[in-house]
């Protein structure tokens, strides 16, 4: 069978024949133009979502946002789904596989495969928080989120942000709280005071976050917080522009991309803001030279010095000009109204060209 995808490659069932490589991944055009082409096994990729959590549903649309965007590529692309009891493998016409969670492979018309690099879009657990990756990792299967564990730094708030402020990060004032412990109101109020935040410490999507305005509503918002995670994070509520900025790792070096400015309809970039148009999100954002180089270097020194890898998306909140860290996302959502699409649109990078980038800076990793 053979396939041509925008006259760039070629494809003939397990192997692939390329069009100047170069250019396809937006290098600098090889010598032999369009005379030289280059031949190689078609890598097999995984997209990955699903998972455990709350964000389940978000991330299998990211996933297939990602997969449906993979099907122009040279790879040979399977949908992976990574479920509480069972983990399915589908190919392209919509046939389910089982998964052997020995070694990642499936079987398929009598012949094993075996994945050469997943694209991990499972937001939660055990995507997002460092399981997912080092169960990849003892199989030795590239995969494009960063190590487990800077992923289990990172899911847990409050250690992501202890970690940044010693970096010099500035962040909100915050209280921690398990599930248990003696619960002061009064205490709580005095160290982050009002209006503050109370978030599920190891969730995402905005699950488990709640703005509290007075002091009688700190117990019911932390009773319905420990419904998610039974450690929170409470947090004084910054006022002023909150921004996000993605950055990855392409073409071997690191990359910010454009800053995106959330103003949001509700009272903070909550579920609704994120995923159900309740919010108006700018790209680029219209900020200030000073503001925007300062948080671009931010972001760019929590990817390097943190060992981030893929893509993630720092949150921020200008507080008297200066960004404060609210949270970093290693494994940021690719829905259509996602952030991270539309940065790199306003980058001029293309989806496809970016996804590649990624999975062969993975790649890249194991060779």
């Amino acid at each position: 069978m053979l396939k041509r995808n925008r006259k760039k490659f070629i494809v003939f069932n397990s192997w692939v024949k390329i069009r100047n490589p170069r250019r396809m991944m937006g290098g600098n055009s090889c010598p032999f133009q369009n005379d030289y082409y280059f031949y190689a096994m078609r890598k097999i990729i995984g997209v990955a979502s699903g998972g455990f959590s709350s964000e389940r549903e978000i991330s299998k649309k990211s996933g297939q946002v990602v997969f449906d965007t993979l099907l122009e590529s040279p790879y040979e692309c399977y949908q992976i789904d990574i479920a509480s009891k069972q983990w399915t493998v589908k190919d392209v016409a919509g046939n389910n596989y089982p998964l052997e969670k020995g070694n990642f492979g499936f079987s398929l018309e009598g012949k094993e495969k075996q994945f050469d690099c997943i694209v991990n879009m499972i937001h939660g657990a055990p995507g997002e928080n460092g399981q997912f990756a080092g169960y990849l990792e003892m199989l030795n299967i590239p995969h494009t989120s960063c190590p487990s564990a800077v992923a289990a730094l990172t899911y847990n708030k409050r250690d992501c942000l202890a970690v940044a402020s010693a970096m010099g990060i500035p962040t909100a004032k915050r209280f921690t709280l398990n599930q248990g412990e003696t619960i002061s109101p009064d205490t709580i109020v005095n160290k982050v005071g009002l209006p503050c935040f109370v978030k599920a410490n190891r969730a995402g999507s905005s699950f488990g976050v709640y703005k509290v305005f007075k002091k009688e509503e700190l117990l019911p918002a932390i009773e319905k917080a420990f419904e998610e995670d039974h450690q929170l994070l409470i947090e004084s509520a910054l006022e002023g522009r909150e921004i996000t900025v993605g950055v990855l790792e392409w073409e071997n070096e690191v990359h910010v991309l454009p800053i995106t400015e959330i103003i949001s309809e509700n009272d903070f970039f909550d579920y609704q803001a994120k995923y159900e148009g309740k919010s108006k999100e700018i790209t680029p954002a219209q900020l200030p030279l000073d503001w925007e180089v300062s948080t671009k270097r931010m972001a760019k020194q929590l990817y390097t010095k943190m060992g981030l890898s893929g893509i993630s998306r720092s949150e921020f909140i200008f507080q008297d000009g200066v960004p404060h860290l609210l949270e970093i996302n290693t494994i940021p959502g690719m829905t259509l109204q996602s952030i991270i699409p539309q940065q790199a649109k306003a980058a001029g990078i293309p989806l496809l060209k970016l996804l590649i980038g990624v999975i062969e800076a993975s790649l890249s990793k194991k060779a």
